[in-house]
C-alpha cells in the first residue's frame, strides 16, 4: 500500500495524442487515426529511508474521440503506413460535419518495485495520466468537376 501511495504521487508524463490526417481537420464518415508515444521508465524514491524502485509501463490508453465515444485498447496505435490493414490502426469515424472536437487521450499505468536491487514485485492498482484534448474540426469533402484528364 505504501508504494502505491509513492507511485500516485509520482508525476507521469502527459500522453500526447497525434491525429492523422494532421492539420486540425478530419473528414466526415473517413477513418481518423490516433496515436501516442508512451513508454516504460524507471524512477527511484524514498520509503522510510530506503531507495525502492519503480518500473512504470503503459498498461492501456482510453481514447476520448469527443463526440461522445471512447475507447480503450492495450496498445499506444501506430502511424498511418500505407502497408497496413485498418485493424492495424487505432482510429474513429466521425458520424457529423462541421463541428470541432476535442479528441484526448489517458494512459494508465502499472508498475513494479524492489527494494535495494532486490526481486521485482507486483504494485497492486494503476495509476492514470490524461492527456490534454486536441481540437479537431469535421468537415465534409465537396466533389468538383474538372476539365481535363
Amino acid at each position: 500500500m505504501m508504494v502505491l501511495r509513492a507511485l500516485q504521487r509520482i508525476t507521469l508524463p502527459k500522453p500526447a495524442i497525434v491525429i492523422q490526417p494532421p492539420g486540425g481537420k478530419t473528414l466526415v464518415n473517413f477513418e481518423t487515426i490516433f496515436h501516442t508515444d508512451a513508454k516504460p521508465f524507471v524512477r527511484s524514491v524514498r520509503l522510510l529511508g530506503i531507495r525502492v524502485d519503480l518500473e512504470i509501463t503503459p498498461m492501456s490508453y482510453t481514447w476520448t474521440h469527443g463526440d461522445g465515444t471512447t475507447q480503450t485498447t492495450s496498445g499506444p496505435g501506430v502511424a498511418f503506413d500505407a502497408s497496413l490493414p485498418m485493424t492495424a490502426y487505432v482510429s474513429h469515424e466521425y458520424v457529423d460535419a462541421h463541428v470541432t472536437v476535442k479528441p484526448q487521450v489517458s494512459t494508465a499505468y502499472s508498475a513494479r518495485f524492489r527494494v535495494r536491487g532486490g526481486p521485482w514485485r507486483d504494485v497492486s492498482g494503476t495509476v492514470t495520466s490524461e492527456g490534454s484534448s486536441v481540437p479537431l474540426r469535421v468537415v465534409e469533402g465537396k466533389p468538383t468537376l474538372v476539365d481535363g484528364p
